[in-house]
């Protein structure tokens, strides 16, 4: 609990868009099973994190304010909307979802307004090149979540509520392209301009692509909510365009990102063994599926959902592997523990 990684949240967020994948794959069985699982965990993250919290709040202030380590925390945002989409797609309890979305709207007010003001205000900063990691696009995907479900929970909210839920959608995917734009920015400069070595290229770096996977995602559900949102539809051209956009950015970053794994891996010898960090690169996988499967009906290309089956398969496929490591790594603590 003492040096639990604040962004540990992303096995919530890898594991629901695995569910959500399942169910919209029709695999109902591993959909649930999935949910059952990501509750449980989702509980027990909860109840450490707010424990640790408690009981070193030193600790957590300080990693809070670290630029490596800090924006790990937007992974509580994107969690807890996560599981309020399950709550939403698999039994329809509206009052859930929504309260998942106020928890997860009250944590990303409360986080981006400390993190990003203590980065600003701190006297001793890192260099750019120690202290930008593809991590700090996670605030990009807290972002787009709470619009993912606020889209959502506006298909069962009665008028005017869901116009004005709707705006509140579209102002959220709006702030989380303007925060990837400012984000990636810096990033790519760090990439091309600075050393990079195989311990750089960390997993969260997957959020290059996971972030323009869920901005596709919540570009597609506005553009079906158009028909309850009139001046949504006087959007149209600009919610089809940018969805596009979005999406093909995230087709872009895959085979760069495959490219520098092989690097890391295979030509420099990196090992490879678990680390919490790579549920952060299972969610991109998973959350590209569920984005093409989205604008595909959206935007009616019924040719990319095969690029949505094949990429479902592969993110379970990863999924398993770093589940396996979790499990590897309790079992390899448990004994050490009572040896």
């Amino acid at each position: 609990m003492k040096n639990l990684p604040p962004a540990y949240f992303a096995l919530t967020m890898a594991t629901g868009i695995i569910s959500i994948g399942a169910w919209n794959f029709h695999f109902f069985w591993l959909a649930i099973s999935l949910f059952v699982f990501n509750l449980a965990a989702y509980v027990a993250l909860s109840a450490m994190t707010v424990a640790r919290a408690v009981r070193y709040p030193s600790l957590v202030f300080a990693d809070m304010t670290d630029h490596r380590i800090g924006p790990g925390f937007f992974t509580t945002v994107a969690g807890s909307a996560i599981v309020g989409t399950q709550f939403f797609h698999f039994m329809r309890e509206t009052g859930v979802a929504m309260a998942f979305l106020g928890l997860g709207a009250l944590l990303w007010i409360g986080l981006t307004y400390t993190i990003f003001t203590a980065f600003t205000v701190k006297r001793e900063k890192p260099s750019l090149e120690k202290g930008i990691t593809g991590g700090w696009l996670i605030a990009v995907v807290a972002t787009q979540s709470i619009a993912v479900l606020t889209s959502l929970v506006s298909r069962d909210t009665p008028q005017p509520y869901r116009v004005e839920l709707n705006f509140v959608a579209l102002s959220m995917w709006l702030w989380g392209g303007m925060f990837y734009s400012w984000i990636i920015s810096l990033i790519f400069y760090r990439y091309t301009f600075f050393p990079f070595s195989p311990g750089d290229l960390a997993p969260p770096y997957w959020i290059n692509m996971g972030a323009m996977a869920i901005s596709t995602l919540a570009g597609a559900q506005l553009i079906q909510n158009t028909p309850d949102a009139p001046f949504l539809l006087s959007l149209l051209p600009f919610l089809k365009g940018f969805t596009v956009f979005y999406w093909a950015t995230a087709t872009w970053w895959i085979p760069m990102l495959f490219v520098l794994g092989v690097w890391r891996h295979l030509y420099r010898k990196f090992p490879f063994q678990y680390d919490p960090l790579y549920w952060g690169a299972v969610f991109p996988l998973g959350m590209y599926s569920a984005a093409t499967a989205q604008m595909s009906i959206a935007l009616d290309l019924p040719f990319l959902m095969p690029i949505s089956w094949i990429m479902f398969l592969v993110a379970l496929v990863v999924w398993i592997i770093v589940f396996v490591g979790l499990l590897s790594q309790l079992l390899s603590d448990f004994r050490v523990r009572w040896a």
